[in-house]
C-alpha cells in the first residue's frame, strides 16, 4: 500500500498500549500484530516450543512488538532456535536483525522472494520515504519514523533468510515437525506457510488478514488457489498475518467471501457494491466497529485489483 494511504489509514485504528500475547494452543503462543496511528502496522507472531528452542513465524516490523517476542523468550528462559518469515514485507521480517543479535545461533528460514523485492517494491517504497524526509510538510517525528522505515530496507542483508524455502514438504526445525507450505505469486512472489500437525495450528502469513486482503503486491487468482489448498488441511485454528485466530470453519467463511470479492472487482458492478459484499461476506469475522476502518481499506483495494492487466500480469508470472 502507498505510505501516505496507509499512515492515514492507520490513524482510523486507536493505539492499544502493549502487544497482546495469549497461548493458543499448548505450547504455542501468540503476539499479535497492530496498528499504531501514524505509522505502519506489524504483523502477527507465532511462537511454537521446540525440543531445541522456539520457533518463531514472523518478527513484526517496530522494536517495541519484537521485544515482547524477546522478553517471552526470557522469560520461558529458552532460546530462539528458528524464525519463519512467511514472505518479504517488513512487517513480517523488520525484526529478524534484532533477533539476529538477541540469539546469534538463531536460524532464518524463508523463500528467496526478498531477493527480487530489494530491487523492486523495496527500492521504488525507499525512493518514495525519501521524498517523504525531504518534504516540507512532513513533521520532525514522521521524518524520523521514515528513517526508521528506510533504514529497515538498508539492512535487508540481515532480514534474508539463511536457509532458503524452495519446497514445499515435512521438516523438522529446532526438533519440531512441521508441514511448510510454499505458495508461489500469490500474495507475494513466495509465500510459507505452517501447520504444526501436533498442536493442530496453522500460521498462514498475510494469506489470511483481517479486516481486509493487502493486495499490494498479490496475484489474486493465485491467492485464491492457495486458500483453497490451504482449505483442505485439516488444521483446528488459523492464524492470520493480521487479525485474530480462526477456526476452520472460519477460515471457510473468510476463503467464500474472498472469492465473491474476486468475482465481484471482476465484473462491472460499482465499487460501493464490491465493498459492501467484502463486509458482508466477512460480517462473522469482524466487530461491528471495525466497519469504517474495514470501508475504508477495502475503498483503496477494490481499485488495486482493477488495476490494467499489465500492471497485474507481472504479479503472477511464475
Amino acid at each position: 500500500m502507498a505510505l501516505q494511504r496507509m499512515i492515514s489509514i492507520a490513524a482510523l485504528l486507536l493505539a492499544s498500549s502493549a502487544f497482546a500475547r495469549s497461548e493458543v494452543a499448548p505450547g504455542i503462543h501468540l503476539i499479535r500484530g497492530r496498528f499504531v496511528p501514524g505509522t505502519q502496522p506489524d504483523g502477527n507472531t507465532v511462537i511454537f516450543a521446540a525440543p531445541d528452542g522456539l520457533v518463531v513465524v514472523d518478527t513484526g516490523r517496530h522494536a517495541q512488538h519484537t521485544q515482547t517476542l524477546l522478553d517471552f523468550a526470557a522469560s520461558e528462559k529458552t532460546p530462539i532456535a528458528a524464525v519463519v518469515n512467511s514472505h518479504w514485507h517488513l512487517d513480517h521480517i523488520g525484526g529478524n536483525d534484532l533477533v539476529r543479535h538477541a540469539f546469534p545461533k538463531v536460524t532464518i528460514y524463508a523463500s528467496d522472494a526478498l531477493a527480487a523485492a530489494r530491487t523492486g517494491f523495496l527500492a521504488s517504497y525507499h525512493r518514495q520515504l525519501e521524498e517523504m524526509i525531504a518534504s516540507k510538510t512532513t513533521t520532525p517525528e514522521a521524518a524520523a519514523r521514515f528513517r526508521t522505515e528506510a533504514a529497515l530496507i538498508d539492512d535487508a542483508a540481515q532480514l534474508a533468510p539463511d536457509i532458503v524455502i524452495d519446497t514445499p514438504g515435512v521438516r523438522k526445525i529446532a526438533g519440531r515437525e512441521f508441514e511448510v507450505g510454499l505458495e508461489r505469486f500469490a500474495v507475494t512472489a513466495g509465500d510459507v506457510w505452517l501447520f504444526d500437525r501436533q498442536g493442530g495450528v496453522l500460521a498462514s502469513g498475510d494469506l489470511v488478514t483481517l479486516p481486509a486482503p493487502f493486495l499490494d503486491t498479490a496475484c489474486a487468482p493465485r491467492w485464491k488457489e492457495s486458500l483453497d489448498r490451504i482449505g483442505k488441511k485439516n488444521f483446528e485454528l488459523l492464524i492470520p498475518g493480521h487479525g485474530p485466530p480462526l477456526t476452520h470453519r472460519q477460515f471457510d467463511v473468510y476463503r467464500a467471501a474472498f472469492s465473491n470479492l474476486l468475482q465481484c472487482a471482476s465484473s462491472d458492478a460499482t465499487k460501493a457494491s464490491c465493498i459492501d459484499r467484502w463486509i458482508n461476506g466477512i460480517a462473522p469475522l469482524i466487530r461491528p466497529d471495525e466497519q469504517t476502518f474495514t470501508r475504508s481499506l477495502m475503498d483503496y483495494y477494490v481499485d488495486v485489483l482493477r488495476r490494467p492487466v499489465a500492471e497485474t500480469a507481472k504479479l503472477c508470472k511464475g
